[in-house]
């Protein structure tokens, strides 16, 4: 049965949009960060990412909510697990479009969706439909071609879709807020971030204080981090998870186009066959969804 308020309130397209073309060219953001390590780049991200949340968590009136987690063991320890996925789906993803790799990160959340699905039936028990298994089958014959000819970057993709696959199997299982369960695993890696930026600050490289662009930019990290995941929280509020499961695929279809035609990556035959079975397997995937959403308003 799907929540009212899910579809009552159709102005939850906008903000979903907004979010995924945030996420879509992000590699255009991080392109110009490509000096500057992604250790380092996390770590900015991390700590300027705090004074924002807690901003946003204030206009809410979250802060009591971001609060009582640090008191609840149990979220807490969810939490430190999520903080560890993100972290690392963020170093790999800033390293792979540093190191032009765009299309091996764009493939990874292309497939993060039958990753979801595959973690639903291991770990909550939600049995696969035969349109989803047909789309499971079709995606793994795909990224079983790449083994023959991009091994070298197929880790990119199976790392980005596990990691964030897994962060939302956590965040899932958590009840806490969205925003200040962020606010709480950049809490966590806070001082691992502060350890790594004084780091570079001794050793060089972290860019920070380099150059006014430079530091601006890392500055804004933060923003890149909190503002698109606000529009993505306040959209998921507002429709439907089906539309919003079709809006989901704008962020690495513009992330696929910037690499193959603004960065000139490599699109061999092997690959482009192995997005276009991804591409189909998500038409499948995105069929079954029609399919169960119509029928549960019957």
């Amino acid at each position: 049965m799907t929540d009212k308020s899910e579809t009552a309130q159709p102005s939850g397209l906008p903000y979903a949009l907004s979010a995924y073309l945030i996420w879509g060219f992000v590699p255009v953001y991080f392109k110009l960060l490509s000096h500057v390590s992604p250790i380092a780049v996390v770590a900015q991200r991390v700590l300027w990412s705090i004074p924002l949340l807690l901003v946003i968590m204030a206009f809410r009136k979250q802060l009591g909510e971001y609060a009582a987690i640090f008191r609840h063991k149990a979220h807490l320890r969810n939490l430190f697990a999520s903080a560890t996925l993100v972290a690392i789906n963020w170093l790999i993803y800033i390293w792979a479009v540093s190191t032009d790799h765009i299309l091996a990160a764009s493939l990874g959340y292309y497939l993060n969706p039958l990753v979801n699905v595959l973690l639903g039936r291991l770990f909550l028990g939600e049995r696969l439909r035969p349109l989803q298994m047909v789309a499971v089958a079709v995606a793994g014959i795909g990224v079983a071609i790449l083994i023959g000819d991009a091994l070298d970057t197929l880790w990119v993709s199976i790392s980005l879709a596990l990691s964030f696959g897994l962060y939302g199997l956590i965040r899932k299982i958590t009840p806490v807020g969205s925003v200040p369960g962020l606010a709480t695993e950049t809490t966590l890696l806070a001082p691992l971030a502060l350890g790594a930026v004084l780091y570079f600050a001794h050793v060089g490289g972290g860019g920070f204080g380099d150059d006014v662009t430079t530091s601006g930019l890392l500055i804004l990290a933060g923003a890149v981090t909190a503002i698109p995941l606000l529009m993505f929280a306040t959209a998921a509020r507002r429709m439907s998870y089906t539309s919003l499961g079709f809006v989901q695929y704008t962020a690495p279809s513009i992330a696929f186009l910037l690499g193959v035609f603004v960065y000139g990556e490599p699109l061999s035959t092997t690959k482009l066959a192995c997005f276009i079975l991804i591409w189909f397997s998500i038409a499948i995937f995105c069929a079954d969804a029609i399919k169960t959403y119509r029928a549960s308003k019957a």
